[in-house]
């Protein structure tokens, strides 16, 4: 790979970092606030219900606006590489997903399953009909999400995996659906008909409450929703500059009302709903890479940019911090009025293990595998990293 394609590559969205800081950031907010929820603290005194609960209760949405952004960033990268689709490079293709996928995986897996064999709390697979062999096959197997619609739900350490075996699932299949359909005009509207398939997937699984929430085709639809946002892109890469802006209103005001309005939104739409944050999701992915070139770093939100930066790191690590923290506020008998001062020790230990767990385990370790096994060197950071 020639310098300059390394340059381009190596230059991240702020954009797509802010909006994946602040989906990592919910997500860690709700796995706390489900355990010490904010609107039951002092803070209650002082900030509207209704965004003490947004902060609490949007990490469901927050794993789906990932899923938009990861299908944006990993196809727009491919095509950048390949020039379409249907030149992707097979054996490229998975060398890239394993190698920034695999090595934290595996090493996430080997804690979580020491944990229970030690019986530490939290983490003991103890439901009727899981055990840890089983949840180590579904885990690695990339249906730890199946696994738990059919079982119940797997202690949280484990549960985080959910959303990753929708995301390689689709990742298995995708370059081959490219290289077999061949053509934008036969692959395209497959895309479109699962990415607005969305509302009825979940509605035909709601007798099972888990496997709707982790069903592979809603997940895989927000995917698909940010393949056809990379296509988009890559057809028109630059469009005037009050297209990208008003993207980003439009973007901005579905994910409020998706966030705060969650409640009027279901007696409006129902399952509809998610349709709308999918899409407002992509209109702010879509306004973030137009405006790249056009817009200087937003230097006061850099903290979180390295939060959407370290999101997958964040996302696998954070339940350890969780539980540390909820285990030591209930130790102390500390009051719930107080409940909040918790979170100020949580958040940023979250982003200290995730760091720690890029620096010295996933990027080493994505570096040495794709040294020895793609045919040229590539960034680590690449703008599409997902």
């Amino acid at each position: 790979m020639d310098g300059a394609t390394y340059r381009m590559e190596a230059r991240r969205n702020t954009g797509i970092d802010l909006l994946r800081g602040l989906s990592i950031l919910l997500v860690v907010l709700h796995h706390i606030g489900l355990r010490i929820r904010l609107r039951k603290t002092g803070l209650a005194d002082f900030l509207p219900e209704k965004l003490l609960s947004a902060l609490n209760f949007n990490g469901y949405e927050a794993v789906f606006i990932f899923l938009v952004i990861s299908g944006f960033l990993i196809t727009s990268n491919t095509l950048r590489r390949s020039g379409t689709l249907a030149n992707i490079d097979l054996r490229a293709f998975y060398v890239r997903r394993f190698s920034r996928i695999a090595p934290c995986l595996l090493l996430l897996v080997a804690v979580l399953s020491g944990l229970h064999l030690l019986g530490v709390q939290d983490y003991v697979i103890q439901r009727e009909g899981q055990s840890l062999p089983r949840a180590i096959v579904a885990a690695l197997g990339f249906h730890l999400n199946w696994y738990e619609g059919m079982t119940g739900y797997l202690p949280g350490g484990w549960d985080v995996l959910w959303s990753l075996s929708i995301e390689e699932v689709f990742y298995l299949g995708f370059p081959i659906v490219c290289l077999l359909t061949r053509r934008a005009w036969v692959l395209v509207p497959m895309l479109i008909v699962l990415a607005i398939s969305l509302p009825w997937t979940k509605a035909a699984l709601a007798d099972n409450e888990i496997w709707q929430e982790k069903a592979y085709l809603p997940g895989m639809a927000a995917i698909a929703t940010g393949v056809l946002g990379a296509l988009v892109w890559h057809r028109w890469q630059q469009v005037p500059h009050v297209v990208a802006s008003a993207l980003g209103i439009v973007g901005a005001v579905g994910l409020y009302l998706v966030m705060f309005e969650g409640k009027f939104l279901w007696q409006v739409m129902h399952d509809g709903y998610m349709l709308l944050l999918t899409c407002s999701a992509l209109c702010l992915v879509l306004a973030s890479a137009w405006a790249q070139s056009r817009h200087a770093p937003w230097r006061g939100l850099n903290w979180l940019r390295s939060w959407g930066r370290l999101s997958y790191e964040i996302y696998l690590v954070h339940m350890f911090v969780v539980f540390a923290v909820v285990r030591l506020y209930k130790a102390t008998g500390s009051d719930i009025a107080h409940g909040y001062l918790w979170y100020l020790p949580a958040l940023p230990l979250c982003w200290l293990l995730g760091k720690g767990m890029e620096r010295y385990i996933s990027t080493p370790a994505e570096q040495w595998l794709r040294s020895r096994w793609l045919h040229k060197v590539t960034p680590v950071q690449a703008v599409a990293t997902g």
